[in-house]
């Protein structure tokens, strides 16, 4: 029961971030991502950060798609969601441009804005109901 309770204040912390606190926060990951491809390559720092960028943006996603489902679903169905639309995005900047490290860096941002604006526009849609 602990751990569920943990998911959902985390959830409600990342869903309900109006100054886009959480946003930011993901586009630095994505800066320390590219960081640690080009300088350090360290294996640990990569799977912290790729941890952490899926953590939010899956809950952005899953709070704009399944907001009536649990947090372990939605975290679960958010994850996959995120993989699709990396991979969506992914393809486009594929078939527009050579995708190298930079490129894979605006993928990724691109995927946290799309994952932002999808969870800010369900909160006002929320809200005003």
């Amino acid at each position: 029961m602990p751990s569920s309770v943990k998911l959902d204040t985390l959830e409600k912390l990342i869903v309900n971030d109006a100054k886009f606190r959480i946003t930011l926060a993901s586009y630095v990951l994505v800066l320390v991502f590219l960081t640690n491809t080009m300088l350090t390559k360290s294996l640990a720092i990569g799977s912290i950060t790729l941890g952490l960028y899926f953590l939010i943006n899956g809950i952005f996603l899953a709070n704009a798609l399944f907001p009536r489902e649990n947090s372990f679903i939605k975290l679960a169905f958010g994850a996959l969601l995120l993989i699709m639309l990396l991979g969506s995005v992914g393809w486009v900047a594929m078939i527009a441009y050579d995708l190298d490290v930079a490129s894979l860096s605006a993928v990724l941002l691109a995927t946290s804005t799309i994952s932002s604006l999808l969870n800010r526009k369900m909160r006002l849609k929320n809200v005003r109901n």
